[in-house]
């Protein structure tokens, strides 16, 4: 049974992601991530890159951590895991000053000397496009390669669109591929920026969805 027949079967559900799951939302997310542009040029050094990768997800989720519902899984009954995405909500995006300092020694150690200026031109990057009007902002989707094109991951932002669309309150992402683009015009964003990282980088999309009138 193929893993698109076996999903059919069983079914999966939507929840926030338990802390013990950590290091297996890592592991599906350096999977999904594993021929991501801008990922591979922020880890260049093809040694131990998967591992550098996982580590960075870990870190990613630890800053969620605080936020009450910052990660999201789709899941299986049994606990297999098919997609992760990490959501802020308004006002909530961007760590503390002190915060980030603090994770300075650990990003180091995941991209190392080279990839460290880069993460960093990334990161300011995605700083001075960010817009100032509250939102919600999906900083990382990634679905299990096995699964792609089953629409877990769909399923996964539809139910957090349906809640930013009750509220009445717009979201905001950065596509660092070009096909996804259309994916994600499909739930309603608009690119509204196209960023150009220093030193030949890969470019991203910034995109932006208001909320849905009358939901």
């Amino acid at each position: 049974m193929n893993p698109r027949t076996a999903l059919s079967a069983t079914g999966y559900g939507i929840r926030c992601a338990r802390p013990v799951e950590s290091g297996a939302i890592a592991a599906l997310l350096t999977r999904a991530f594993a021929d991501d542009p801008v990922m591979v040029w922020m880890v260049p050094e093809p040694s131990g890159q998967e591992g550098r990768i996982a580590r960075f997800f870990r870190l990613a989720q630890h800053r969620q951590r605080p936020r009450a519902g910052g990660v999201r899984v789709a899941a299986t009954d049994g606990g297999q895991l098919l997609a992760a995405a990490l959501w802020s909500g308004p006002g909530r995006w961007k760590a503390s000053a002190v915060r980030e300092l603090a994770t300075v020694p650990s990003y180091a150690r995941v991209f190392g000397v080279r990839g460290l200026s880069r993460a960093a031109s990334v990161q300011n990057a995605l700083e001075e496009a960010h817009p100032h009007a509250p939102h919600w902002y999906l900083s990382t989707l990634g679905t299990d390669p096995a699964i792609q094109g089953a629409g877990v991951g769909s399923a996964l932002v539809r139910e957090q669109l349906a809640h930013c669309d009750r509220l009445g309150q717009p979201a905001y992402l950065e596509s660092s591929k070009t096909s996804n683009v259309p994916f994600y015009e499909g739930f309603g964003f608009r690119v509204t920026h196209e960023m150009r990282l220093p030193g030949g980088g890969p470019p991203l999309w910034s995109m932006w969805r208001d909320a849905a009138p009358g939901r």
